[in-house]
């Protein structure tokens, strides 16, 4: 009888763990699926490289007029930013326009001076964008002359671009196509002019009306 008993035990003892590893392994195979579909998930998410429907704002910003209304396009349009910076950058000395001697006044007098080094004129990825807006401060009437060297250099064919300024009392003028025209490529629509307190209203109103 105590044999039987024995045996009994032993076989229940085998069942037990035959069950606690067989549970095991499905948690295991559970785990490895879970984890290999996260990872096809995330590869997925992080890689736009290669696709196309992008919007980016790229923008040059003098005194940050400029850089508050690309900052509001961007939040309003999920767009990503890019600035446009000067590798002498300009400081308030050299925006005094009214100073005859200011760097901004020289450039001004002297379109030789105005071919102004960035440090960066390229934007990673620039297949995958096929809105752009492209901002900047007017001077002098025109589009504020370091913005010219990205749009010489980039190629905007398929792409929509969008100018926009800001001012504190001039209008855009033939700014935007001024660069359409330098670009040589793209469709470029009609700009928008923004007061020098422009704000999140402002933008939102005008993206509105352009039906993106």
């Amino acid at each position: 009888m105590k044999k039987q008993w024995t045996i009994i035990l032993s076989l229940a003892v085998m069942m037990g763990l035959a069950g606690c590893s067989r549970s095991s392994e499905a948690e295991s195979t559970a785990l490895q699926t879970t984890e290999a579909a996260s990872e096809e998930t995330a590869g997925s998410a992080g890689d736009s490289s290669g696709q196309q429907g992008g919007t980016l704002v790229v923008y040059y910003s003098a005194t940050g007029n400029t850089e508050a209304a690309a900052n509001y396009i961007a939040e309003l349009t999920g767009a990503d930013l890019f600035e446009l910076e000067p590798v002498e950058p300009y400081t308030d000395a050299d925006l005094n326009w009214t100073d005859d001697n200011s760097r901004v006044t020289l450039e001004h007098e002297d379109e030789s001076l105005r071919n102004v080094e960035l440090a960066a004129d390229t934007v990673d990825n620039w297949e995958s964008y096929d809105t752009v807006f492209i901002g900047y401060p007017i001077w002098w009437g025109i589009v504020a002359w370091p913005v010219n060297p990205f749009v010489e250099n980039n190629d905007f064919t398929g792409k929509t671009v969008i100018p926009f300024c800001t001012s504190s009392s001039s209008g855009i003028g033939d700014s935007g196509n001024l660069l359409a025209e330098m670009a040589g490529t793209g469709d470029w629509q009609e700009g928008m002019r923004f007061s020098s307190r422009v704000s999140e209203g402002d933008v939102q109103e005008w993206l509105d009306g352009l039906n993106l």
